[in-house]
């Protein structure tokens, strides 16, 4: 070291890891809980509860919202995403934790009216994305959801 510089190269600098709490699921990349896979509320709820920061109460909210719209509805948790979807005809959307984002999937997404805003490299599916400042339009992601509910979902 010369002058007071290095010649070895710096690595870029890392995020820190959200930050949990003990005994919490492990949170992969961008804070996405590690939740068993399993059907019905419960894992979607432990889900929830591991969402790191403000993205636990998003959670909480898309849930409620989706129960209030469509009280059947049926509920899993797959590759450490909640899925939401109909007895018979498939899911319908998922969630997952991201970075700076909670991202919400409509598999059939192209379909509905308005058409959700974010682009997917599947030709049906369509997200919002969910930042931390961000309000929620709830009117709109309300009939997002009912719309969605009553089209053939994905089977998986």
């Amino acid at each position: 070291m010369v002058g007071g510089t290095s010649t070895r190269s710096r690595k870029p600098a890392r995020m820190a890891a959200p930050k949990q709490q003990a005994g919490a699921p492990p949170l992969l990349a961008g804070g996405n809980p590690q939740i068993a896979k399993g059907a019905g509320d419960a894992p979607v709820q432990a889900y929830i509860a591991a969402m790191p920061g403000w993205k636990h109460d998003v959670g909480r909210r898309l849930d409620a919202l989706i129960v209030r719209t469509v009280p059947s509805v049926g509920k899993a948790v797959k590759w450490n995403s909640p899925l939401y979807g109909v007895e018979g005809q498939g899911w319908f959307l998922g969630i997952h934790c991201f970075t700076n984002t909670v991202k919400v999937a409509f598999f059939r997404g192209m379909s509905l009216h308005p058409v959700p805003p974010g682009a997917s490299k599947s030709g049906d599916t369509r997200y919002l994305d969910i930042r931390e400042h961000d309000q929620l339009d709830e009117v709109q992601l309300a009939a997002w959801v009912e719309q969605a509910s009553r089209l053939p979902g994905e089977r998986m």
